[in-house]
């Protein structure tokens, strides 16, 4: 009966928060500790490194838990702002997040054609006192040199209102290790005595694996941010990548974390009769699809923090709430997802660009487009799908089109109709 009324509770705790807001909620919400060692508990916000921690106000909101970001030190909130999208017109989600310990803020040279930043610097130019106590991360977007780089970062500094970035990656979205040069090496070190970076790291969609393992091997390399979620779980030479870094004392950050597809069909909630049985037995559970997936990516220890975009207040306060509540998902959950992944892969591409790459080597844009459908029709972010679909070159277009997929398609581990995605992506995005 107390088991019965407990699972209540916390379906109504979920629930409510969409309607009443956290600041109603989280107050009084017992925060009891739990005997696992996974368990995540919610703490008051930690202090800037050097700095002491104050005791929080007695109105204060829950906080989110945090954990240490690998070989920096630093403690970082389990949950990230992800900010693909323009903030120059939504500053009350940056303060709302402030409320709630969500201080790590991850942005993007080319997010929101560059209204992600100022919107930041906006906020800063606002609310100066707050610079202090965010953890602001940007990448330089596109950039392969260190020339480039330099330019990216001098124009977040700029952008943003500030003197430095906490976490700067570059390569933003990295697809080989080869592109893990000594030259990017010393600009990062440099940057670093300049003191215009205080980490370093890298982003990557495709060949995550691999460059998980060059990262494992790289002193230099302080921070990675690959895609984790319960589809990408299933592939056990990520697991060991990811196991190489945590155990090299590289930090973590797990991106995409829903799973999201590429495929349109796939976009409506209850679309088959493998949408309604996931989705019914995470309302039972009192969460709902989204939250769970949040909360499977967080119970691996071994990520330091999950970056979700939240664009609005009623996400937020829902990815608050995942977060605070105790309960851990169950091996059923697991297997709930894990059979989920299974029966709806033919949505979703794994980045594992390799073997696109392999077959198809003129054209190493197979993945990109999959990756670019996916902002466009699960994320809703048209414009950016549309202006990255257009820096592929003319004549890698032109192969594309032409191209036979019929080997790719035998060969794709998550048997991806390539060839009609591909039309759907001329069709879409040009």
């Amino acid at each position: 009966m107390q088991a019965k009324q407990n699972n209540i509770d916390r379906r109504n705790f979920l629930r409510t928060v969409g309607a009443a807001g956290l600041g109603s909620v989280l107050v009084g919400c017992r925060q009891k500790k739990q005997a696992e060692p996974n368990a995540v508990e919610a703490q008051p916000a930690q202090a800037p490194a050097g700095q002491p921690t104050k005791a929080p106000p007695k109105d204060q909101l829950a906080q989110m838990p945090r954990r240490k970001l690998g070989k920096t030190g630093v403690e970082v909130p389990v949950l990230a702002l992800g900010t693909m999208f323009n903030l120059v017109d939504n500053q009350i989600v940056l303060r709302s997040t402030l409320k709630y310990g969500v201080n790590y803020w991850d942005t993007a040279n080319n997010y929101a054609g560059g209204n992600s930043e100022l919107g930041i610097g906006k906020f800063f130019e606002n609310n100066p006192e707050t610079r202090k106590d965010v953890f602001l991360v940007t990448k330089a977007s596109s950039a392969k040199t260190p020339q480039e780089i330099e330019q990216r970062l001098q124009t977040s500094l700029k952008r943003m209102n500030t003197d430095y970035i906490d976490l700067y990656y570059a390569p933003h979205a990295a697809s080989e290790p080869s592109e893990l040069t000594d030259d990017i090496r010393k600009w990062a070190e440099d940057a670093k005595k300049r003191k215009l970076i205080r980490y370093f790291g890298f982003t990557t969609h495709k060949n995550m694996a691999g460059l998980l393992a060059a990262a494992a091997k790289l002193d230099w390399i302080d921070v990675v941010m690959p895609a984790y979620n319960f589809r990408i779980m299933q592939d056990p030479e990520m697991l060991a990548a990811i196991d190489a870094c945590h155990k090299a004392n590289v930090g973590l950050i797990a991106m995409k974390t829903t799973g999201k597809t590429t495929l349109e069909r796939f976009r409506q909630p209850i679309e088959t009769e493998a949408d309604k049985k996931m989705i019914a037995h995470f309302q039972q559970r009192g969460f709902s699809p989204e939250q769970a997936c949040i909360k499977l990516a967080l119970q691996d220890e071994r990520i330091s923090c999950a970056a979700v975009q939240m664009e609005n207040l009623d996400v937020l306060k829902a990815n608050v709430a995942a977060v605070l509540d105790k309960t851990e998902l169950t091996q059923t959950d697991k297997d709930v997802l894990a059979e989920y992944a299974g029966v709806t892969c033919t949505g979703y591409c794994a980045g594992c660009a390799h073997i696109c790459d392999a077959v198809l080597p003129d054209t190493p844009y197979v993945s990109d487009i999959m990756r670019y459908l996916m902002y466009h029709n699960s994320y809703g972010h048209r414009e950016r799908a549309a202006e990255l679909f257009a820096q592929i070159p003319a004549g890698a277009r032109n192969k594309l089109l032409a191209a036979d997929y019929t080997a790719v398609e035998a060969r794709c581990p998550q048997r991806l109709p390539i060839r009609e995605l591909v039309a759907e992506a001329f069709a879409k995005l040009t």
